[in-house]
């Protein structure tokens, strides 16, 4: 029997990984298939394995209770199988699990741990050189950011000319010598010149991904993956079927195991033209087969919203629409989907010629209120022209703007709120009350936004019983004023200005 390796100990949702040798003759990559079943006492788990190059098979899995587990590995890849067991042990630091759908609109932890996102684009962060990935992994270790999208696929854009680190398959890519920002749009969808081969992957390049997703486990952070587009010149984009389908069991094999990923089917669906709808539920029909472990899964838009009341759709990852109007509407989305609202792109902070990267720090954290005090949840990004033309939006690096560190206060004071999130409530007219979907325990918990009003005071009655602690939140200068304890009807004295939230507490009894 060819030698292989296997942990005997894990955490419970950490990595299981078996390797061996097996099969090269031919196309191992189509050839040979490879699959482990795990047992335990409460769970049966079968996966797909894969080929990782250099003669080398691959199973993982991830344990989903502490106890022992059983494995068995068969398949053509090679003449033998083979058995074995191992322990789950309790988890430990930041492993609180893969993050899942919680009362229906909000999200946590699988340990129960509330999970508030607050999260970031930086599409092909990870493609970039040594130097610039580990200065945004150093940006993230120290900012509010805990979930992270980017891209599978390398992605052309403007301001995203250069050529990857690397490429998902054998190849090389076209000639792309003459191409500068005033140009670009002609090199999308020309595939001359580019010479790849679909049904044989580049292990490294995968390899690499899977550093990058480990990097971020370990600073709490989820990744966000997004596994098609259509802002491409390689002819990635434009695989038929069959390579179309490789591409997502081979991705799946090689990512599911890991518990802070989340899918993403695609960066703007709809631009994807020569891609139909039957081709999205293809695709989403192979990601609930194959992903024992049932990540979170969404697809994004540019313009129309996908159906996201499909039954696969986990949560809406949402693109704002209007240029006006974006995390005002997340009520009525909330309603009309009954799942957790997720506002991926609401524009960026920065000063590039477009709407989609020219809005200020302030607008964007009113944006983030806006949304998180209506039952939602948004996305930041940051688009800041510079000489080097490397933008946190698409490459990494450093953050430049104004928003991060007031989106790390609003985190805060998401964590500070009883049970998993926040829901709206009808007040006033000219408000944005909130409560939390707990409220039918009468938490006694209320969080009012002014956004851009002004109120100097304002006037509250909740009942003649019980005493009530308020607090005045300056959501831009990040302070929280205590204004003591109050009892019937009463007036809270404000300070006249934009972007102020009030926080009432009923105090225990």
């Amino acid at each position: 029997m060819a030698e292989y390796n296997y942990q005997k100990q894990i955490e419970r949702w950490e990595v299981f990984e078996f390797s061996c040798p097996g099969k090269t003759e031919g196309n191992p990559f189509t050839d040979y298939e490879i699959t482990g079943v795990f047992k335990s006492k409460n769970e049966e788990v079968k996966v797909d394995g894969f080929y990782d190059g250099e003669g080398i098979y691959r199973v993982r899995f991830m344990p989903s209770f502490e106890e022992g587990y059983h494995f068995e590995i068969n398949g053509n890849f090679s003449e033998s199988s083979y058995n074995g067991n191992f322990l789950a042990v309790p988890a430990s630091g930041n492993n609180h699990g893969p993050v899942r759908v919680a009362k229906t609109y909000h999200f946590a932890y699988e340990d129960g741990t509330p999970y508030f996102p607050v999260g970031t684009t930086c599409y092909v962060w990870e493609f970039q050189s040594e130097s610039l990935q580990k200065k945004t992994l150093e940006t993230l270790r120290g900012g509010p950011f805990n979930k992270i999208r980017f891209c599978i696929l390398p992605k052309h854009y403007e301001y995203n000319l250069r050529e990857p680190c690397t490429y998902p398959y054998e190849g090389k890519p076209m000639d792309s010598s003459g191409l500068t920002n005033e140009n670009f749009q002609e090199y999308l969808g020309k595939t001359a010149g580019n010479q790849w081969d679909f049904k044989r992957f580049n292990p490294a390049h995968f390899r690499h991904i899977e550093k990058c997703i480990n990097s971020l486990r370990e600073l709490g952070i989820e990744a966000d993956l997004i596994v098609m587009h259509n802002y491409d010149r390689w002819g990635f984009s434009l695989m038929n079927a069959e390579c179309d389908d490789l591409y997502w069991n081979y991705v799946i094999a090689r990512f599911s195991a890991y518990r802070n990923v989340w899918w993403s089917l695609a960066n703007e669906y709809d631009l994807m033209t020569q891609k139909k709808i039957t081709d999205w539920e293809r695709y989403a029909g192979i990601l609930c087969k194959k992903d024992p472990y049932n990540h979170l899964r969404s697809i994004h838009n540019c313009r129309p919203f996908y159906d996201h009341s499909r039954p696969w759709i986990t949560h809406c990852s949402i693109q704002r629409q209007d240029i006006y109007k974006c995390a005002e509407l997340v009520a009525e989305y909330r309603e009309q989907y009954k799942k957790p609202v997720v506002l991926d792109e609401i524009s960026y902070e920065g000063n590039v010629q477009y709407g989609w990267g020219n809005i200020s720090g302030k607008e964007m954290v009113r944006r983030f209120w806006e949304a998180a005090c209506r039952g939602g949840y948004a996305g930041h990004g940051e688009t800041f022209l510079n000489p080097e033309i490397v933008m946190w939006w698409s490459h990494g690096g450093e953050l430049h703007g104004e928003s991060p560190r007031r989106l790390g206060f609003l985190h805060r004071i998401l964590s500070e709120t009883p049970g998993h999130g926040l829901m709206p409530k009808k007040m006033d007219w000219d408000d944005i009350a909130v409560t939390t979907e707990e409220s039918v325990k009468d938490t006694g918990y209320y969080l009012f936004y002014f956004s851009f009003m002004r109120p100097s005071f304002r006037d509250y009655y909740f009942d003649d019983e019980n005493e009530y602690r308020v607090e005045v939140i300056d959501t831009w200068g990040m302070t929280i004023e205590d204004r003591g304890c109050f009892k019937g009807k009463f007036r809270v004295e404000l300070p006249g200005r934009e972007y102020i939230a009030v926080r009432i507490q009923r105090v225990n009894q």
